[in-house]
């Protein structure tokens, strides 16, 4: 990558689920030399029916991806100018201690995960001079397995922590990504963790949609405290508010700190509402799915050690945290907070007084 035209790439994509196979299909379908890596079960279903992208109603069909079930076959295909991680952060860890060894071959990789502590890890385990920070604001959901579906188009960041970031802001954007350069990377990263867990935890446990959450002054306030502890802990880290690709962050921090809670409901609702209103969000996919591992410990969870580091009170993220890994361990009855929002109010009550 020597140039900001980039008329083709050769790209790496770890992972070949809603953001990498939006992004890396993305790229494939306009030429762009694009590998899948993904386990050997998702592997064969990739290869054999497939990645669609639907946006706005039109469908395209990237109908032969080039897709690897092991790092040696993903490096014949090399070199590669940059590489997409794309795994949930739960898959993290064990991603890259399968990468470890080959970390010289690797190209640059740009971090798209959610949370805040996965840019850290890749730093030590392949090296600093590796990590790009990434974060996608356009809300994609999956109509099947290798289906992804543009729900609403708003674009991604990529942080300007690196000397090729102009050329795959450019590549990103000659595909029709809308991908921005953000100049602050941790910034990005807590102002996107903000926008993440608004009504996740909380959907997740009581199953019910964002907008029902925010339709009960009660569950408003949970949601708002614990926005309000993560400000805190980026105060106190001196990390700074960054507005996002189609998400004013600023602005709606603004709202929920310091409005009455009542007006900020009704904007933060609209808001939200127009978003994913009645859509069930990721930490309650993964709990329905039967899968044993929540993304909560990475979000939430990364809040609580971040405010425990900095001697911060966060006792609403703690307590949304531990309940939602033990319904999903198995340590708590999930129906028993199922529409049951006292049930949840009355353990928040509990620790917090």
């Amino acid at each position: 990558m020597t140039n900001q035209t980039y008329p083709q790439l050769r790209v790496l994509c770890f992972g070949a689920g809603a953001i990498g196979g939006y992004i890396g299909g993305s790229l494939a379908l306009k030429d762009h030399c694009v590998v899948f890596l993904e386990r050997p079960e998702m592997a064969a279903t990739v290869a054999e029916n497939g990645i669609h992208i639907t946006i706005k109603g039109e469908t395209q069909h990237l109908l032969h991806p080039q897709v690897v079930k092991s790092i040696d076959e993903a490096l014949t295909r090399g070199p590669y100018d940059i590489a997409i991680l794309a795994v949930k952060s739960y898959d993290t860890d064990a991603l890259l201690h399968t990468l470890k060894p080959y970390a010289a071959a690797l190209p640059v990789i740009v971090c798209f995960q959610n949370g805040v502590e996965n840019e850290q890890k890749i730093a030590e385990v392949l090296g600093l001079q590796k990590v790009m920070y990434g974060t996608v604001t356009t809300a994609i959901g999956k109509a099947g397995p290798t289906h992804i579906v543009v729900e609403r188009l708003r674009g991604m960041g990529v942080a300007s922590n690196h000397s090729i970031t102009p050329g795959f802001v450019s590549a990103l954007n000659s595909v029709g990504l809308n991908a921005e350069q953000i100049y602050h990377a941790e910034g990005m990263k807590w102002s996107k963790l903000l926008t993440n867990i608004m009504s996740n935890a909380t959907s997740a446990i009581l199953q019910m949609t964002p907008a029902q959450v925010f339709a009960d002054p009660e569950l408003y306030h949970l949601e708002r405290r614990q926005i309000l502890e993560t400000l805190a802990v980026m105060k106190k880290a001196q990390i700074p508010l960054c507005d996002l690709p189609g998400v004013p962050v600023r602005a709606l921090m603004f709202v929920i700190k310091n409005l009455p809670e009542k007006l900020s409901r009704l904007i933060v609702a609209g808001s939200v509402g127009k978003g994913r209103g009645e859509k069930m969000p990721s930490f309650y996919l993964d709990l329905a799915a039967g899968r044993e591992k929540s993304e909560v410990e990475y979000l939430n969870g990364a809040i609580v050690r971040f405010a425990e580091r900095y001697q911060v009170p966060a006792p609403v993220n703690r307590l949304l945290t531990s309940i939602l890994v033990d319904i999903v361990n198995g340590k708590r009855k999930w129906k028993d907070f199922q529409k049951s929002p006292q049930a949840l109010l009355t353990e928040i009550k509990k620790e917090t007084i």
